[in-house]
């Protein structure tokens, strides 16, 4: 009981730093230091690991669509079957079936929104990174902006402006004395809300896996190396780890896939008024 009551409050401890404040242990992975900086008319940009990371997953998965698509062959390699089964996936599954008859055109966009996402999403179990930018709400955010936009601009200019906010405020079949209460839920849901949880469960995923896999590979280094008969849990711990990075991999692909879903059902309300 004694060891396991200091282990705990080992892995909840603080630590002073020189100006005197207080850091809790890890804090430094998710707000990590500049690793350098530069100004841009007066406005200083600071880049961290997590930057670094994400222009290199960037980088990355823009280098394997252009190696999949440089040579298309009649029957396909491995590089262009993963590259053709991915975006069959997005043109099919969500531009054609979710958005509908007029969805392809946008089967490019949601394609590079699914593959984006993925590629940075596949970071959270790389040795030597280990956690994924969409770890940190900001890019998610950033992501869930973009997405509103779209779906908004598409809407105005497939319906007009007043008709695609008069179906948006008004919903067809409603008693006229249920739209002082129904309208501006309405509002709220499709201008507020629909970002906002495009952003919150990309990121919640991705923070929460990564949570879970630095308690357990923290929680076997340090019963490895406490001694006694916390050792005895060890494994156990270790176990734990390996088994939340598969985990892990699921919530790769399966949060850069509801992601680009959701953008598509958006869509699909935006193309087509609503009857």
């Amino acid at each position: 009981m004694t060891s396991s009551a200091h282990a705990l409050g080992d892995l909840l401890a603080v630590e002073s730093d020189p100006g005197g404040g207080f850091t809790p242990p890890g804090v430094g992975e998710f707000f990590p230091e500049t690793l350098f900086g530069f100004s841009v008319l007066g406005i200083q940009f600071d880049i961290d690991r997590i930057i670094l990371a994400l222009w290199l997953a960037t980088a990355a998965i823009l280098v394997f669509l252009v190696m999949a698509a440089r040579k298309a062959e009649i029957v396909p390699g491995r590089l262009q079957f993963l590259g053709e089964s991915g975006y069959s996936l997005v043109r099919d599954g969500i531009a054609r079936d979710v958005v509908g008859p007029k969805g392809l055109p946008f089967a490019p966009f949601l394609a590079s929104l699914f593959f984006f996402i993925l590629a940075n999403n596949a970071l959270a179990i790389i040795p030597g990174i280990q956690i994924s930018p969409m770890a940190r709400f900001s890019f998610p955010l950033v992501l869930a902006l973009i997405c509103w936009f779209v779906y908004i601009a598409v809407g105005i200019k497939n319906q007009g402006l007043w008709p695609y906010f008069r179906d948006i405020m008004f919903l067809p079949g409603v008693p006229k004395a249920a739209y002082i209460l129904v309208t501006p839920l309405e509002l709220l849901q499709n201008f507020i809300v629909r970002p906002f949880t495009l952003a919150i469960r990309l990121f919640a995923n991705l923070f929460a896996g990564h949570m879970l896999l630095v308690t357990f590979a923290l929680g076997a280094v340090y019963l490895f190396q406490v001694g006694n008969f916390s050792v005895i849990f060890f494994p156990l711990s270790a176990l734990m780890a390996l088994v939340m990075t598969f985990f892990e991999l699921l919530i790769i692909f399966l949060q850069a896939y509801v992601f680009t879903m959701l953008m598509g059902t958006y869509l699909n309300g935006s193309v087509e008024a609503a009857h």
